[in-house]
């Protein structure tokens, strides 16, 4: 019997890199809320005492982009001065100008006939991923990863462990019996907190109130490993202890690590960027795929050009789980799919400002539940 072990980790909206993340796609919002014709590519990136908003926004919307970000950091929760980061005194700086028009040029057609043949925003390649490990279509240990973060951010906000503070991350490892999730081999999870509560005592509650009740209790074991806060002390936390950065979390973003990922980051950017709207398309298209009952398993990989509409490349893996060929199962797929970026704005409602619901504990599965791109109304139509 082949076993195997896989982890996954996720992290909570106080964390650095996520509360940039939270920033960004809370300015594209309000931009897409003003002007649904907007063009944004907005970067983000935090550390003590201060947040810089930066790159390219082309738009007739008048946003006071500050402000977004004071209410988004207060809202995650850093809100106590002399911490070395809070939502008052922290120092906000702006610098963002239009896009290049060269990229406009081969995104916008002159005729509105030709809507729907907008090119591609930039190059590059995405990948969807679906499987039946959870009722999601999700791989199970990033799953169980968000549900910890999730649960650890909850009992935060809702006084049941007063000691907490915004930061924080999770790690699960699941153990595999031929390719099937069997058990839960390690369970890491780190929590900034109040200077005053003992590390024992840390421990003892984040088992009791955040790991047991989050984490399917049939899959833990005598065997199973707790790391709860591994060195001891995490009182400095956020952007005070580390610097923060959109796009760098994409794993976590996605599907833990248990897909192939393109490389192109999500947050900040309105979905004429094929980042975000040809990896929202492939997942449909795999999800749909294992949804219909044609595979166990299935990874679709998207290639663009920037300035043309219709992909460079189309490729299915259902790493031999398929009920069909996997070059079958594609021509199905082209013949129902429109994957060209404007059709997939179309299709999923890009251009309204739903962008921040997923900007943390990911852009799929269980998170991502109401979104149009999960979605498994294509599934009887593979089949027909």
């Amino acid at each position: 019997m082949a076993k195997s072990n896989f982890t996954s980790e996720s992290v909570t909206r106080g964390h650095p890199d996520k509360l940039c993340d939270q920033i960004a796609d809370s300015i594209l919002d309000e931009v897409l809320r003003q002007d649904p014709e907007s063009h944004v590519a907005c970067e983000v990136t935090c550390a003590t005492d201060q947040v810089h908003i930066f790159g390219e926004i082309t738009s007739s919307a008048h946003v006071d982009y500050e402000s977004i970000a004071r209410q988004v950091i207060t809202e995650v929760g850093y809100t106590q001065p002399g911490h070395g980061f809070d939502a008052e005194s922290c120092r906000v700086t702006v610098d963002l100008h239009e896009q290049s028009p060269d990229i406009a040029r081969g995104v916008r057609r002159v005729s509105k006939n030709e809507e729907l043949d907008d090119g591609a925003g930039d190059q590059g390649m995405m990948f969807g991923f679906a499987c039946k490990q959870t009722d999601f279509y999700m791989p199970l240990p990033i799953e169980l990863a968000h549900a910890l973060t999730k649960r650890l951010e909850l009992v935060r906000r809702n006084g049941e462990l007063p000691f907490l503070l915004p930061d924080g991350k999770s790690q699960v490892t699941v153990e595999y019996e031929n390719d099937v999730p069997k058990r839960i081999g390690a369970v890491v999870l780190s929590a900034q907190h109040d200077k005053d509560i003992t590390i024992e005592e840390l421990r003892d509650r984040i088992l009791s109130h955040v790991i047991l009740p989050a984490l399917p209790t049939a899959m833990i074991d005598r065997d199973t490993q707790f790391f709860i806060n591994p060195t001891g002390r995490f009182v400095e936390g956020g952007p005070a202890a580390d610097s923060g950065l959109t796009g760098r979390k994409l794993i976590v973003d996605t599907y833990g690590g248990y897909a192939r990922h393109g490389g192109g980051a999500f947050s900040g950017k309105d979905a004429s960027k094929v980042d975000r709207s040809g990896a929202y398309m492939a997942r449909y298209m795999a999800k749909n795929v294992v949804a219909a009952g044609l595979a166990e398993k299935c990874e679709i990989q998207l290639s663009y050009a920037i300035g043309l509409s219709e992909p460079t490349s189309i490729l299915v893996d259902c790493f031999g789980t398929g009920r069909l060929d996997d070059q079958i199962i594609q021509a199905i797929l082209i013949s129902r799919v429109d994957p060209r970026p404007a059709a997939i704005i179309r299709q999923f409602d890009l251009k309204s400002p739903n962008f921040s619901k997923v900007s943390c504990y990911g852009h799929f599965g269980s998170n991502a539940a109401e979104m149009p791109w999960e979605k498994t109304d294509l599934a009887e139509m593979l089949i027909r």
